[in-house]
C-alpha cells in the first residue's frame, strides 16, 4: 500500500493538533489523487452523555460521527473516489491495532470497507513517534500489519 507523503504529513499534523486526544479521519483516492478527510472525534461527547456505555474518553478512544462518515462515503461515491484508509492516533503509547480497534472496525465480524487500510499514529509527549498500517486478512478474519511504501 502506498500512502502519499503529503497525506502522511496531513495525518501527522492532525494528530499533533488534537493531542492529547486521539484524532481520526478517512482517506479517499481517485486516480492517483489521495485526499484526507479530517473527522471530529466525538468520543468526549459520548463519554459525557453516557459514561456507563462509553467509559473511555478521547485520550484512549475515538468515534467518528456516523453522519459525518456517511457524508464522506456518499461524496466519495459521487466523485468516483475509493475509500482507501481510515486513520487515528494513539496517545502516549505505541501504534498498534488494539482489541478496541478491532471491535470498532468490524460489524458482524467483518469490516465495512475490507479493502481499506487502517493507519495508526503514535503520539508520545506531543511528538510523532511513527505510524503503523494494518489490513484486513479475509482468510484469518484479523487485521495484519503491512509495510507502507
Amino acid at each position: 500500500m502506498h500512502i502519499d507523503k503529503r497525506v502522511t504529513e496531513q495525518i501527522y499534523q492532525h494528530a499533533l493538533k488534537e493531542y492529547p486526544y486521539e484524532c481520526c479521519g478517512i482517506v479517499t483516492m481517485e486516480g492517483n489523487n489521495q485526499t484526507v478527510h479530517v473527522c471530529r472525534n466525538i468520543q468526549n461527547s459520548l463519554h459525557r452523555e453516557d459514561p456507563e456505555r462509553y467509559p473511555r474518553n478521547a485520550r484512549t478512544a475515538y468515534t467518528i460521527d456516523r453522519d459525518e462518515a456517511d457524508r464522506i462515503y456518499a461524496e466519495a461515491k459521487i466523485n468516483g473516489e475509493e475509500i482507501i484508509a481510515f486513520y487515528h492516533s494513539h496517545i502516549d503509547c505505541e501504534a498498534y491495532f488494539s482489541e478496541t480497534d478491532m471491535e470498532a472496525q468490524t460489524v458482524f465480524g467483518e469490516p465495512e470497507f475490507p479493502d481499506a487500510v487502517h493507519l495508526i499514529v503514535s503520539v508520545i509527549g506531543g511528538d510523532i513517534r511513527g505510524m503503523m498500517c494494518y489490513k484486513w486478512d479475509r482468510g484469518g478474519k484479523v487485521f495484519v500489519s503491512l509495510q507502507l511504501s
